[in-house]
C-alpha cells in the first residue's frame, strides 16, 4: 500500500521505542492532557445546555410561546385572533389573557402580576393545571372570584386554600374623593409550583370574566400562543397580526425572557472559553515534547536529509507525529467525555451517597440533579478546537527540525 515517506517515518517515531523515556513521558502526558480538557469540556458543555433547556422548559410550562396584543388598547376582537390561531398547522393551542400588575395583601403584602385567563382554554397554551398542589383550576369559575398563587408567594403572603386576599390592581377609578386604585377581595383557591422562581413568586391568576368585571374593560391584553416548533414563534405571531383588522404588537418567549435567556448563553461562551485553556496546556505540553524529540533525533534528521528528504518533508515527519498525538488525545477525550455526560447523574449519587452529603439539597435549588443536554454543534466544535490546537502546536518543533544542518548535526558522531 502506497504511504508517503514522511507519514511513514511520523508513525515509526510514534511508535518506536526511544532510549530517552522522559520524551515518552512527555507525549504521554500531552496526550493525557488534551483527553483531560477535551473530557472536561464537553461535559460542561453537556451540563449548561441541559440547564439552559431545563430552566427555559419550566419557564415555558407557565408562559407561552408567542403573544399577540393590541396596541395601546384592550383586544376586543380576541375569539376571532383566537380562531383564526386554531386554523393555522403550526399553532398547537391559543387562549385569551388579562395581565395587570398588582399588590396582593394578607397577613403581609407582596407585589405580583396578576393574569386573568380561562380555565377551559389555558390547558392549551400551559401546564398549570398539572402544576397545582393545592386545589384545582376548574375551581376559577365565573362570579366566584377565586384566586390561585404561586406557592413561593402564598408562603410570603402568609395565606393558604381557604383564605382571603386583597388585590390592588395597578388602574385608578374616578370616585368623588378623586382617582382611586380598583380593589377586589378574592378567595384562594388552589396552590401551584412551577418550579421557578419567578413564576412561583411573582404571578397569581383568576378567572378572565372576573378580572375584566373588576377592571371593568370588554377586552383582554391579548392572545397567547403555543406552537409545535416554538423556534417559529415570531413568525406565526407576525402571520397572525397581520391576518387581523388593525395594529398589533407581536412579542416572542426569547424577547419576553431576553435578560435570561443572554445571560445563559453569555456564562456557557465563557465556560467553554475557560474551559478551552485546559486543552491549550496539553498543547502546550505536546510544544516540549516535540522541541525535545526534534533535539534527540538530531543525527536522524541529517541522515534523512543526506539521503535527500527535502526541509519540507522533515517538516511533514515531525508534524504527523505531533498531529497524531492530538488526535488520540482528542479521541480519548472524546469517548471519556460522552461517557462521563451520560453517567453524570450516577456520579453524583454515588458520590452523596459515599460521603453522606447532599451536593444540590431541594430546599436550596429548584433543579436538584445535573440536567444534561448534550449538543453535536458543541461536540464538534470541541473536537475541531482540540485538534486545531495540537496541529498549531507541531508547527514550531517541525519548523525546528526542517532548519537542521545535516553537516553540524554529524559532526561529533
Amino acid at each position: 500500500m502506497f504511504k508517503p515517506v514522511p507519514v511513514a517515518i511520523g508513525l515509526r517515531y510514534l511508535r518506536a521505542k526511544r532510549r530517552n523515556g522522559f520524551i515518552s513521558f512527555i507525549s504521554m502526558a500531552s496526550i493525557i492532557g488534551i483527553a483531560l480538557g477535551v473530557m472536561v469540556l464537553i461535559t460542561t458543555m453537556a451540563v449548561m445546555s441541559g440547564f439552559q433547556k431545563e430552566i427555559r422548559d419550566r419557564l415555558l410550562q407557565m408562559t407561552a410561546h408567542a403573544t399577540v396584543t393590541a396596541e395601546g388598547e384592550p383586544m376586543r376582537d380576541w375569539q376571532q385572533a383566537v380562531d383564526a390561531a386554531r386554523k393555522d398547522p403550526r399553532v398547537a393551542g391559543a387562549a385569551p389573557y388579562i395581565e395587570i400588575q398588582g399588590m396582593l395583601s394578607g397577613p403581609r403584602v407582596q407585589g405580583a402580576v396578576v393574569q386573568g385567563i380561562d380555565p377551559a382554554l389555558e390547558s392549551k397554551v400551559s401546564v398549570i393545571a398539572e402544576k397545582m398542589t393545592e386545589g384545582s383550576l376548574d375551581s376559577l369559575e365565573q362570579g366566584q372570584f377565586n384566586i390561585i398563587l404561586g406557592k413561593e408567594l402564598a408562603l410570603w403572603l402568609g395565606v393558604g386554600v381557604g383564605d382571603n386576599v386583597v388585590a390592588t390592581l395597578a388602574e385608578v377609578q374616578g370616585t368623588p374623593l378623586g382617582a382611586m386604585a380598583r380593589t377586589k377581595r378574592f378567595h384562594v383557591s388552589g396552590i401551584f409550583e412551577a418550579g421557578y422562581n419567578e413564576v412561583d413568586r411573582g404571578a397569581a391568576f383568576v378567572n378572565l370574566d372576573d378580572l375584566s368585571r373588576v377592571l371593568r374593560s370588554d377586552g383582554v391584553t391579548g392572545v397567547r400562543l403555543k406552537l409545535h416548533d416554538m423556534d417559529q414563534a415570531f413568525q406565526v405571531a407576525s402571520d397572525l397580526a397581520l391576518s387581523l383588522d388593525g395594529l398589533y404588537r407581536v412579542s416572542d418567549w426569547t424577547q419576553q425572557n431576553a435578560n435570561l435567556y443572554h445571560s445563559l448563553k453569555m456564562e456557557k461562551t465563557v465556560m467553554g472559553i475557560l474551559l478551552s485553556l485546559i486543552i491549550m496546556m496539553g498543547a502546550f505540553t505536546l510544544v516540549n515534547s516535540q522541541v525535545m524529540l526534534v533535539t534527540d533525533k538530531q543525527a536522524d534528521i541529517a541522515i534523512l536529509r543526506t539521503l535527500g528528504l527535502s526541509p519540507a518533508g522533515v517538516m511533514q515527519v515531525f508534524m504527523v507525529q505531533g498531529s497524531l498525538i492530538g488526535l488520540v488525545g482528542t479521541t480519548l477525550g472524546l469517548l471519556g467525555g460522552i461517557t462521563l455526560t451520560f453517567n453524570l447523574e450516577r456520579l453524583l449519587r454515588f458520590i452523596e451517597g459515599t460521603f453522606n452529603i447532599v451536593l444540590l439539597p431541594p430546599d436550596v435549588y429548584y433543579i436538584t440533579g445535573l440536567p444534561t443536554d448534550m449538543q453535536p454543534a458543541d461536540v464538534a466544535l470541541t473536537v475541531l478546537v482540540a485538534l486545531l490546537m495540537a496541529f498549531l502546536a507541531t508547527l514550531y518543533p517541525a519548523w525546528r527540525a526542517a532548519r537542521t544542518q545535516p553537516a553540524e548535526a554529524l559532526r561529533y558522531e
